[in-house]
């Protein structure tokens, strides 16, 4: 008889109820099969806008679910590693997680665009890091190994459901910054990012007819700058 394990995230929005539709499609993407109404939701904030209109504080929902726990790590995980690739991606990881001391348990999936490491377990935290700097630096550093030794596909690395929440919170994030640019007429300077993240900012913008996007300063500072169209220059 398989367990349960209780999923919970966090998503932010201009309202409550676009908070908690974003909670409930991060949800889907990690609960397979997922009864929306069983999801529970706990309203942090309901936001606040600003004076006429410009600048507002998002709502802000936490949303559970229950879902099957995941399956042993000690059962074979050989039909998710076929080929070379996956092995090679699989041992890259985990001498760098070694090296970290992070005690995470490592599963990897073959597919077209290249090889997804996941990890889990009792040091997930540490393997993400601070805003994902730490997860951030062991993908790339993996790619770096990968081409080295010869390997011409990408590696992604990702640890309980990172990525997918990070996209979300970052797509949402640019969706309102946008707004404000287009708002005000002004440039919007984001915080500092990795370049991950930072690509994901200029992915979710860069077919906005209203606002264009820049990546500025110098790393580890380097931040992602949006402007309204007409006075990009």
């Amino acid at each position: 008889m398989s367990a349960e394990t209780t999923i919970t995230v966090e998503a932010t929005g201009e309202t409550v109820g676009e908070a908690k539709w974003a909670a409930l499609r991060e949800l889907e993407q990690r609960v397979p099969g997922l009864d929306r109404e069983s999801v529970q939701f706990q309203v942090v904030s309901e936001g606040e806008r600003g004076l006429l209109g410009v600048g507002f504080t998002p709502a802000h929902v936490i949303a559970s679910a229950e879902a099957a726990a995941p399956q042993s790590i000690d059962e074979p995980t050989a039909e998710l590693e076929a080929g070379d690739e996956a092995r090679a991606a699989r041992e890259i990881v985990e001498r760098i997680a070694s090296g970290i001391g992070a005690d995470v348990a490592i599963s990897t999936r073959a597919h077209e665009a290249g090889v997804t490491v996941n990890c889990s377990g009792a040091d997930v935290a540490l393997f993400i890091g601070k805003h994902g700097q730490t997860i951030d630096a062991i993908q790339y550093l993996a790619n770096a190994i990968t081409r080295a030794e010869g390997g011409d596909h990408e590696v992604i690395v990702d640890a309980a459901g990172y990525r997918a929440r990070r996209t979300a919170t970052l797509e949402n994030l640019a969706r309102r910054t946008a707004q404000r640019a287009s708002a005000t007429g002004r440039r919007v300077a984001l915080e500092p990012m990795t370049p991950v993240e930072r690509k994901i900012v200029h992915e979710a913008l860069k077919d906005d007819p209203e606002v264009e996007t820049a990546s500025e300063g110098s790393e580890p500072n380097r931040f992602v700058v949006v402007f309204p169209r007409a006075v990009a220059t």
